[in-house]
C-alpha cells in the first residue's frame, strides 16, 4: 500500500471521527479513537513511538514521540488547538527526517472543518 492510499483511509477516518464527535475535544480522545479506527482497517498501526536521533552511530533519546505511525509509511501528528503553531510542521517535518518516512498528516481537529485542519507535509514523496 502505497502512502497516499494510506493517506486516503486517515483522511477518511478523519473525517468520519470529527462528523461525529465535532471540534474541541482533547487531543488524547482522537487519538485513541484514530487509532482505533485505522487498527479496525486493517492497517499496522503504532501509538507515541519514541524517536530517537542517531549521531556519529550513537543513539539520542531526545523525547521525540510521534502519535500515530501508520504501516511505517505515515506520520499522523494530532492536534486540538484553536490555531496551529509555526513549530507544529516543522515538527511533524523532523519525525519524518529522523524516521526516513516520506508523508506525515498534521491533523487539527479545533476547525469546524476539518478537511480545513489536515495539512500534508512530505519528505522526498
Amino acid at each position: 500500500m502505497t502512502e497516499n492510499e494510506i493517506s486516503k483511509i486517515i483522511v477518511n477516518s478523519a473525517y468520519q471521527i470529527h462528523s461525529k464527535l465535532g471540534p474541541r475535544l482533547l487531543e488524547s480522545v482522537y487519538e485513541e479513537i484514530m487509532y482505533y479506527e485505522l487498527i479496525r482497517e486493517g492497517l499496522k498501526v503504532e501509538r507515541q513511538r519514541g524517536i530517537p536521533v542517531i549521531w556519529n552511530e550513537v543513539k539520542m533519546e531526545i523525547g521525540f514521540r510521534a502519535d500515530l505511525i501508520v504501516e511505517k509509511k505515515v506520520i499522523i501528528e494530532l492536534k486540538s488547538v484553536e490555531i496551529l503553531a509555526q513549530v507544529h510542521p516543522k515538527q511533524l517535518l523532523t519525525y519524518l527526517k529522523l524516521t526516513g518516512c516520506k508523508l506525515g498528516l498534521l491533523i487539527n481537529f479545533n476547525e469546524p472543518l476539518i478537511k480545513t485542519g489536515i495539512t500534508r507535509i512530505v519528505n522526498n514523496l
